[in-house]
């Protein structure tokens, strides 16, 4: 008798697009492709200097390398409440309306199985990230996408979807800057998403993962909307903001009823990130933000890059409000390929890597995202390539 391979959990999640694209950039390279990566958004700047002095520092002194503390030590949920203040002019008690988490990623995973119970309906928009509904189905919740484009598609798609409902979903989730479209909203979104929650008693996720990283308007938080925290969590990360991907460091704040709950399931589950990494993450909140300055402006010139270059190769692009984002429709002669396909034939034919949209719902098929974590040089012969190929199709 065989041990099962069907498990329940796995069973409900699709094949992992993201993974066949993987397997040929790792082929590709073995054979001695250079490959030109905007597939994956990870950050290529430096962590800032005194971020990473803060954790040598710390790292060094007694009992800073045991078990943490799963809801964050004190001066980080602190740190965290002193940057809503300062960035948003939000106010946030530490002890009940702040959890640090181990990234915002497993900050919100952990809050799908905190709040939710098998056959629960979420609104989640398409496209997104895929943890947004992934996450609850893991949980055993069924998935309602609603197309999200931009800001207000997403809010006409809520409100048609509540119209024929028999219920209310048990939860909605947001998430502007977008992963992946670089669309942002407004105030007047955050209004109406939390005046519809309140009345009908849904719970509101917002992810905010890239609240620094914007070329226009500073992007907005849910709680800046009187009521917000009645009904609605937010996750926030550094990953972004200071170059901190792998240290694996973000928060949920907002109601405490949520983050409660939250708190209850990490428990269980871990003692927190390592503690000279919180310690350092303290400095990263409170330090100087010229460096967040900088790297903004470093992702501002990359994507100005971008959608010149590109578009003289004969690819348009259209240019992200926010994020380290291109949100692109293939180019209209290759259209019928699909993004899988294209996505493939882009980086056997001209060395690029993209993520295909259809990885991000199914909303998202006829488009790929380019990450912003190429230097301009590269990107100008990633540029020059796909002229190449385009010239050949």
């Amino acid at each position: 008798m065989s041990v099962s391979t069907e498990f329940y959990r796995i069973k409900r999640l699709p094949p992992y697009v993201f993974a066949e694209v993987n397997k040929l950039k790792a082929a590709l390279r073995k054979e001695g492709q250079d490959i030109i990566d905007f597939g994956f958004g990870n950050p290529d700047l430096p962590t800032p200097q005194h971020v990473i002095d803060k954790l040598v520092e710390t790292v060094q002194k007694p009992r800073t390398t045991g078990y943490s503390v799963s809801r964050g030590i004190n001066g980080l949920r602190q740190a965290c409440s002193r940057y809503y203040k300062r960035r948003f002019d939000v106010d946030l008690d530490f002890e009940t309306e702040i959890v640090a988490t181990i990234g915002s990623k497993e900050g919100f995973a952990n809050l799908a199985q905190a709040i939710t119970a098998p056959g629960d309906v979420i609104y989640a928009p398409d496209p997104s990230y895929p943890l947004h509904a992934y996450g609850f189905v893991i949980a055993g919740a069924k998935i309602q996408p609603i197309p999200a484009i931009t800001a207000d598609e997403y809010l006409a798609g809520v409100k048609a979807a509540l119209a024929v409902a028999d219920k209310p979903p048990m939860a909605i989730v947001v998430c502007f800057p977008s992963n992946p479209t670089g669309h942002t909203a407004e105030l007047g979104f955050y209004q109406e998403i939390v005046d519809i929650a309140r009345e009908k008693n849904i719970i509101v996720l917002s992810d905010l993962a890239y609240s620094e990283i914007y070329f226009g308007e500073k992007p907005p938080s849910i709680f800046q909307i009187e009521g917000a925290k009645d009904v609605a969590v937010e996750t926030i990360s550094l990953s972004k903001t200071y170059s901190m991907a792998g240290w694996r460091m973000g928060f949920a704040v907002g109601s405490p009823h949520l983050i409660a709950a939250l708190a209850r399931v990490k428990s269980y589950l871990d003692y927190g990130a390592f503690t000279p990494i919180q310690v350092a993450a303290c400095a990263a909140l409170d330090g100087p933000q010229d460096c967040v300055d900088e790297a903004r402006d470093v992702y501002r010139n990359r994507r100005d890059v971008m959608v010149e270059a590109f578009g003289r190769a004969g690819w348009e692009l259209p240019s992200p409000d926010a994020s380290m984002f291109v949100w692109a429709p293939l180019p209209e002669k290759l259209r019928a390929m699909g993004s899988l396909e294209f996505s493939k034939q882009l980086m056997i034919n001209a060395s690029a890597a993209v993520s295909p949209g259809v990885g991000f719902g199914e909303n998202g098929e006829g488009y790929v995202r380019l990450a912003l974590v190429e230097n301009e040089q590269r990107i100008r012969q990633a540029a020059r390539n796909i002229r190449t190929w385009l010239d050949t199709v």
